[in-house]
């Protein structure tokens, strides 16, 4: 009987059992890093390979025994077996996961990247509507604009003062409405272009995540410039993120490269933690509901992708007026209908992210 419940298992149902399992010192799961690589199951056993990128042997064994716990509480499985797979020290494991050259924020619980895969859809005013709704919730939030080229954060918080350095020679970013901020824009003159090729942003990113004094936070929120470039590259490879939070507006123009963003983090490990349709739609002062760019594209995107659909984003001029004086709806005025839905959507992405 064992031998036939434990061949009923599909891979999905031990990969499943096997989120969890946390890599040691880390909120994501074996899973999500995409360290499992061969599964097995048959006559009451189930065997398990994974490839480890870092050569930690302590973290192995913690892996090994807790998976091996897991595993033998499935239903018809009396015997678990993890094999766990190490480079040699100063060797790599030969893979496309980072996961080894990655690095934990001090202080901070949960990393999360705002994304969007073409520019004009809002993702900078969603990034500080939500990071400044997360502080409204109760959480201690910070907000890191990686825009590089084009960074809108300072404005939208309204902060124009430069960050502090502190007696370890770490940069202090400032903080508005709760929120604490950094961004290439509070380093530059007004109006002053960075004119950078690739290393030279990937160097930035590094330092603004791994050289700030972000102290503690339960949400770091980081604003992606659009796209697929080094920027998001140098994200997912420099610090271990929890998941993230695709940007859309209804049209099938801006839903086309959203599906290129979504590929672009499931080849690196980072989990989908829903998508937000921006710009959703109009009502005008009678009450009309005008739909300018389609309607429910956004929802339907995420059902095709299997993704939590966060909320959609009316158009209010309010949000646009919030973002341009650096006052966010939801800081201004949270009972606004716009303030109210970017707090649901706040809620909604704590809950996923349990």
């Amino acid at each position: 009987m064992n031998g036939i419940l434990s061949a009923m298992l599909s891979n999905d149902d031990i990969k499943h059992a096997l989120t969890a399992v946390k890599y040691p010192g880390y909120s994501r799961d074996i899973v999500s890093f995409g360290l499992i690589k061969e599964i097995s199951a048959a006559n009451g056993a189930v065997s398990v390979v994974l490839q480890l990128t870092s050569p930690n042997p302590d973290a192995a064994r913690q892996i090994k025994t807790e998976a091996e716990l897991i595993l033998k509480k499935l239903p018809g499985v009396n015997q678990a077996i993890v094999e766990v797979r190490q480079p040699a020290a100063g060797q790599s494991a030969g893979t496309t996961n980072a996961f080894g050259n990655q690095n934990k924020v001090p202080g901070v619980k949960r990393i999360i990247a705002v994304a969007s895969g073409k520019g004009g859809v809002g993702k900078s005013t969603c990034s500080v509507n939500l990071a400044c709704a997360l502080t409204h919730l109760g959480a201690k939030v910070g907000l890191l604009d990686c825009d590089i080229y084009g960074p809108s954060i300072p404005l939208m918080m309204g902060v124009h003062e430069r960050p502090t350095v502190n007696a370890a020679e770490r940069l202090v970013p400032p903080m508005a409405h709760g929120v604490k901020v950094m961004s290439i824009g509070l380093l530059l003159n007004d109006d002053q272009p960075v004119i950078w090729r690739g290393p030279m942003i990937t160097k930035t990113i590094n330092q603004f995540l791994l050289a700030v004094e972000w102290g503690d936070l339960d949400f770091l929120l980081v604003d992606l410039p659009p796209g697929t470039g080094d920027a998001q590259l140098s994200l997912c490879q420099t610090v271990p993120l929890d998941g993230g939070v695709i940007i859309s507006t209804p049209q099938e123009a801006s839903l086309g490269v959203v599906r290129k963003g979504i590929a672009m983090f499931n080849k690196v490990n980072v989990p989908i933690l829903g998508i937000v349709e921006n710009m959703s739609y109009f009502t005008t002062p009678n009450g009309e509901r005008v739909e300018i760019f389609g309607h429910g594209g956004g929802q339907e995107e995420a059902a095709r992708q299997n993704v939590p659909f966060l909320g959609e984003i009316p158009l209010f001029t309010e949000i646009r007026e919030g973002g341009d004086r650096g006052m966010p709806i939801v800081v201004s005025t949270p009972n606004h209908a716009a303030g109210k839905v970017f707090i649901q959507i706040a809620a909604a992405l704590r809950k996923n992210l349990g």
